[in-house]
């Protein structure tokens, strides 16, 4: 009943309080709410979000257009929205600059998705000769001293593939899964390592490149839902890049490594269990305003 109401109401003040609302303060402080908002707020998670919810709540098609504006295409709807909402410029000289920011993170976030579903898509392809020098790239970052004798090899085991082939590994989250370990080996070598070192003890260990591919898939899933706006919006103050959702990863393979030996499971049998705790952990950070989730090295701890 209470949810019921609490609908009900929702509805009401979008279809019609919200504007009357919007009027009357305009009316008192002589700005419009997107002014409101990026006066209010600093520059971020906050002020990002609430400008966008203001443009897609808008009842103006120019308002609600500039969430699907592509770079080269800002300043022209910008100018169309301060023309739409009859902005002074002199008297607010930050706002232009303020929305441009907004709208660079908002749009970025879309182009983003993109991006990675695109490369989720791309199928694993042993005749590419880019997709096994990846793979082969990430043998040597990872066992460094341990050659490889062949590309089909029970020697895949050591780093957590499940069979001879890791092509084979890489069918659901196609190339965005070997892209993932590898940015995480090339960018944090050491720390790739010294959780594959972990991955292989003897009684708490998991399969380290399977776990890995696991987490792309988290780090997508959340990207999709649009979990990861309020952390990309604080910690990118333009457009995020493909680099900044390997980042991302690289946090979530770090911190499940961490997680994983904290919590000491029994065996890999409850590998889903632990791993969908760690997902609401993680879901609960970045409901946070002020969340932006960086990795941090720590100093080596003996298992």
């Amino acid at each position: 009943m209470q949810r019921m109401l609490g609908l009900l109401w929702q509805c009401v003040y979008s279809s019609c309080l919200r504007f009357w609302f919007k009027w009357f303060l305009r009316l008192i402080t002589g700005r419009c709410e997107l002014q409101r908002i990026c006066a209010r707020c600093p520059a971020g998670a906050v002020r990002t979000r609430d400008i966008e919810f203001s443009l897609k709540s808008s009842k103006s098609k120019v308002l609600r257009d500039a969430l699907s504006a592509k770079e080269n295409e800002l300043d022209q709807r910008l100018d169309q929205i301060i023309q739409e909402k009859r902005i002074k410029e002199q008297k607010d000289p930050m706002f232009k600059v303020n929305l441009h920011q907004c709208l660079l993170q908002i749009n970025g976030y879309s182009e983003l998705f993109e991006a990675v579903e695109e490369l989720r898509k791309e199928t694993f392809v042993s005749e590419n000769e880019r997709h096994e020098n990846m793979l082969l790239k990430l043998w040597d970052l990872l066992m460094p001293s341990v050659k490889l004798e062949s590309r089909i090899s029970k020697q895949w085991g050591d780093i957590g593939f499940q069979g001879d082939d890791p092509k084979t590994d890489f069918r659901g989250m196609g190339m965005l899964g070997l892209t993932n370990l590898l940015f995480f080996s090339e960018k944090y070598t050491e720390a790739a390592r010294q959780v594959l070192s972990h991955a292989n003890h003897p009684t708490l260990g998991y399969s380290y490149a399977i776990v890995g591919i696991n987490l792309t898939e988290m780090a997508y899933s959340l990207l999709k839902c649009d979990a990861l706006k309020l952390h990309l919006y604080n910690s990118v103050p333009g457009r995020a890049q493909m680099q900044h959702f390997h980042q991302f990863y690289c946090f979530l393979a770090y911190e499940f490594d961490r997680f994983w030996l904290e919590e000491e499971p029994e065996s890999i049998m409850e590998f889903n269990r632990y791993r969908e705790k760690f997902h609401q952990q993680v879901r609960a950070q970045l409901q946070l305003p002020e969340v932006s989730l960086a990795l941090r090295l720590e100093p080596e701890k003996v298992v």
